[in-house]
């Protein structure tokens, strides 16, 4: 039971990260239910624990995803990036 506590929050998590995915909302959702749907029958708790270790792995990727736009955001506002003569 607790395996299966820790799949919901997973999901939870991701997506409440995908709300600013750059393909927007409804994209990142479709996938993330179809990547869970396709493993929904899995039973073996050590391919669980794989599962769960690689999205968490995921959603690093996406705080780093998320950092790396903010930085180009602020980079574009506050540096003028036009060549010097």
């Amino acid at each position: 039971m607790a395996l299966r506590s820790k799949v919901i929050n997973l999901y939870k998590t991701l997506l409440y990260m995908g709300r600013d995915y750059p393909q927007g909302y409804d994209y990142f959702r479709g996938k993330l239910r179809k990547a869970f749907d396709k493993n929904r029958h899995e039973t073996d708790p050590t391919q669980i624990k794989k599962m769960i270790v690689h999205g968490n792995y995921v959603i690093r990727e996406l705080q780093a995803l998320y950092m790396l736009k903010k930085y180009r955001t602020m980079k574009k506002r506050y540096y003028d990036e036009s060549p010097k003569l």
